[in-house]
């Protein structure tokens, strides 16, 4: 789930296309708009990586793809945890039933 933006993303993305059309400093171009430089410089570069501009960053689409990835490891590591607990636990069984 996320969160709320305080800002609007048509105005980011208007931020970000202003930078890149007019090759103005990130910080004057925020300072126009009235955003926070730090936002508008996440979010150039998010777009930046959207676009195919930064191969060393990844997409939005590879940013969820990972965020999925990461969930699903984490519910199979937890199945495998319970699975082992529960062999560990039937197995004691077996042993205890058994005659010495």
């Amino acid at each position: 789930m996320s969160r709320s933006r305080k800002y609007p993303r048509e105005l980011l993305d208007r931020g970000a296309r202003l930078v890149f059309e007019s090759g103005r400093p990130i910080a004057h171009v925020a300072r126009d708009l009235g955003v926070p430089s730090e936002t508008l410089r996440k979010h150039v570069r998010q777009v930046e990586a959207d676009e195919g501009r930064r191969p060393d960053l990844p997409s939005s689409e590879e940013r969820e793809e990972i965020r999925q990835l990461r969930r699903e490891v984490y519910e199979l590591r937890r199945a495998n945890e319970i699975l082992k607990a529960a062999s560990l636990f039937f197995a004691a069984e077996l042993d205890a039933d058994r005659p010495k």
